[in-house]
């Protein structure tokens, strides 16, 4: 489908076989593994149990639901990008719910190429997840160390009483002297002391 080198894992809810058949063809490149099909909500949410995916597409409707509370469902685990297919004349009323719910929706029936641009939004979609989820994780990271160093220089003043920018300097010092994180430093004051 393009040049991509990510491969994305997708589950399908769909209960057409033809339907199934067709998206099989779609995602049969080496962008998506694996590529699971599930024909209600109940098999789809014991699926999402045992892992996540980065694709979550919708064929409405379902044999035991709509699938419209489970779309906003999926659409809120972290990482999955949801694409929702309605009947023409449910479209207007799906899309209205689901649109400020970050779900994509789509109206029936679908050409193979307007599926295979829909499928490109959702790889960009989910690579825009991606870098969030970098950015978020970096900042986490940042703040622990930030938690750490914090909690050894309370160590230092209170167990050398040295002063805080003494502290401050001391750990700085160690972790240019030493070559290693100020972290590193951190977490060996905090077992020295704890």
């Amino acid at each position: 489908m393009s040049g991509f080198e990510r491969t994305y894992s997708v589950i399908v809810v769909s209960a057409s076989e033809k339907v199934n058949q067709a998206l099989a063809e779609c995602l049969s490149g080496p962008s998506f593994s694996p590529v699971r099909f599930v024909a209600d909500i109940g098999s789809v949410k014991r699926a999402l149990v045992e892992r996540a995916y980065d694709f979550v597409i919708v064929n409405s409707p379902l044999p035991d639901d709509p699938g419209i509370r489970f779309a906003v469902d999926a659409s809120e685990a972290e990482g999955t990008v949801v694409l929702f297919m309605a009947r023409a004349e449910m479209y207007e009323d799906v899309f209205e719910r689901l649109v400020g719910r970050g779900v994509f929706v789509f109206q029936k029936p679908i050409s193979r190429s307007a599926f295979e641009m829909a499928v490109g939004w959702l790889m960009s979609a989910r690579e825009k997840i991606r870098k969030t989820e970098i950015r978020t994780l970096s900042f986490e990271e940042k703040m622990n160390e930030i938690r750490l160093v914090n909690r050894a220089k309370w160590l230092l003043i209170s167990h050398l009483q040295m002063t805080e920018p003494d502290a401050h300097r001391y750990i700085e010092k160690q972790a240019m002297d030493r070559c290693i994180s100020k972290k590193t430093v951190a977490e060996e004051i905090i077992r020295t002391y704890t």
